[in-house]
């Protein structure tokens, strides 16, 4: 049995409290939310997550060293732009060597860095690791099978935190490439977005096959620009996440998207959602990062100028429509 502290009580953290209670585990779930600490206290359920509920014993707290001294394994699921600010807060507590599973997914804009690096910087003397993969909190907390990815910098980490999660409804992969498993998971929810909006103008699974195909195309050439294994975006990290998070309706991406794509801006369409739309705030990281890596990223680029530009969803469709004429595979040869 090991003891795990879970920062975060939104769906992922509970999710991921339930799986791993199932599997024997001691639980801390923490907040930085009053209000929610004392609903997971009372009602041991989220409105969020409507159905699944946390057993007795696992303990809901807003302390921050309730939650961290002393565990074996702390997992990080706030949402990727309260990164920082929580590590921050804990890292004074955090002892050395103490292992951080990353979940959430993103870039912070301003840096560029990806999640793993802003927890590295607030905390130097964690082992920090990253969890990714296509897996909606909704559906692990009810139990259903899923398959993800563990990365690290050691494999004796990976196999660790593997050894943890795994379970007969939740298979858990290892990878040493956690550049390219951020990577995927990051820009997967911009192109996620632009399948929304797709939606919302009534396009159909052409379309859709369309932004998927092409929108792996995108992250794997400025994932591997930037050092991330080709191999990777072609897995669950990659085209596996993309594939979830585009064609379902549990995807906060995806809903925002459509609400887009009928003309709300994406204040508007945050503010129906009611959760963190993460593609909102990796896509100006993204549009940031392919300028630094000379790499061209035309899907990308005309989310971007939805969402900030004013431009209209279906001009931008056009515009993708009518570019230059190319090939599909450049190192295909005659």
């Amino acid at each position: 049995m090991a003891k795990v502290g879970i920062l975060g009580g939104g769906s992922w953290g509970i999710a991921l409290a339930v799986l791993l209670h199932k599997n024997g585990h001691e639980v801390t779930l923490w907040s930085a939310l009053e209000a929610e600490v004392e609903m997971l206290r009372v009602n041991r359920e989220h409105k969020l997550m409507p159905g699944v509920i946390l057993p007795e014993d696992i303990l809901c707290t807003g302390d921050n060293r309730i939650a961290v001294e002393g565990k074996d394994l702390l997992v990080m699921a706030v949402a990727s732009s309260f990164t920082r600010r929580t590590a921050n807060r804990i890292s004074s507590l955090v002892a050395e060597g103490q292992k951080i599973l990353n979940v959430a997914k993103g870039i912070e804009e301003g840096t560029l860095m990806t999640l793993s690096e802003i927890i590295e910087q607030e905390i130097p003397q964690a082992d920090v690791a990253v969890m990714s993969g296509p897996s909606h909190a909704e559906e692990v907390g009810r139990g259903i099978p899923t398959t993800i990815v563990v990365g690290a910098k050691s494999k004796a980490t990976a196999e660790y935190i593997q050894s943890l999660f795994m379970n007969e409804v939740f298979r858990v992969y290892v990878s040493p490439d956690i550049l390219g498993m951020e990577l995927g998971g990051s820009l997967k929810n911009v192109v996620a977005l632009a399948a929304g909006i797709a939606d919302g103008l009534g396009y159909g699974d052409n379309t859709k096959a369309a932004l998927i195909t092409r929108g792996i195309t995108e992250i794997a050439r400025l994932g591997t620009a930037m050092g991330g294994k080709f191999e990777t975006f072609c897995g669950l990290t990659g085209i596996g996440d993309l594939i979830v998070t585009c064609a379902s309706m549990h995807s906060r991406n995806r809903r925002a998207g459509i609400l887009i794509g009928q003309g709300k801006t994406y204040e508007e369409a945050m503010d129906e959602v009611q959760m963190v739309v993460e593609g909102v705030y990796s896509a100006k990281a993204a549009m940031a990062l392919a300028e630094k890596y000379h790499v061209q990223l035309p899907i990308i680029e005309q989310v971007n100028k939805v969402l900030f530009e004013g431009r209209s969803a279906e001009q931008a469709v056009k515009e993708l429509m009518l570019r230059d004429k190319k090939i599909e595979v450049s190192e295909t040869q005659w």
